[in-house]
């Protein structure tokens, strides 16, 4: 495999490539993600067996049922960074090995529904949130010591719309690659 296909498969939808300025005529596409999201989970995991919920996206990556826990893992911390964003002034966040959290037990134990169904419930709080915020909350801000820098609040949801994306990406392309439509 060359590595230009290897990038294809980590980055089935590009490079995350943050927005330079918010735009507030982009919200409501990205807030449609966002609703959204949960929904195209379901798609992609639909009659899915086990052998094909432990088969790896791409080679060394994570399993689809790896891919579907971390996706609620993230999200719900980026529900968590919000609330903090707009409730404290510019706290600090708690990073997390995500590599470590895809190899817990309970990513093997408990069926990738539960995350669905969590994205579900997360989603649908995170998007009331975000479709009542003002322009100066937007501009409110977490500050992340992995990443050594603050992100206000619009940054946040680009981020995620972009994972959304990104994950249901690797899982719809593994589908595609081995017809399991």
């Amino acid at each position: 495999m060359t590595d230009n296909e290897l990038e294809q498969l980590r980055y089935p939808i590009g490079r995350y490539e943050k927005p330079a300025a918010f735009d507030a005529a982009q919200l409501p596409e990205w807030l449609g993600v966002l609703r959204a999201l949960p929904s195209w989970m379901d798609a992609c995991i639909e009659n899915l067996d086990e052998q094909q919920l432990h088969t790896p996206y791409r080679p060394g990556g994570w399993t689809i049922q790896q891919v579907v826990h971390h996706v609620a893992d993230s999200h719900l911390n980026a529900y968590i960074r919000l609330k903090l964003a707009l409730t404290e002034d510019n706290p600090t966040v708690a990073p997390y090995d995500e590599n470590a959290w895809a190899t817990l037990p309970d990513v093997e134990a408990v069926p990738v529904n539960v995350s669905v169904t969590m994205l579900h419930t997360i989603h649908r709080r995170l998007v009331a949130v975000l479709e009542r915020l003002s322009p100066a909350d937007m501009e409110r801000t977490y500050f992340h010591p992995q990443h050594q820098r603050t992100f206000p609040i619009w940054e946040l949801i680009a981020l995620y719309v972009w994972h959304s994306r990104h994950h249901t990406g690797h899982i719809q392309q593994l589908r595609d690659r081995m017809g399991w439509w």
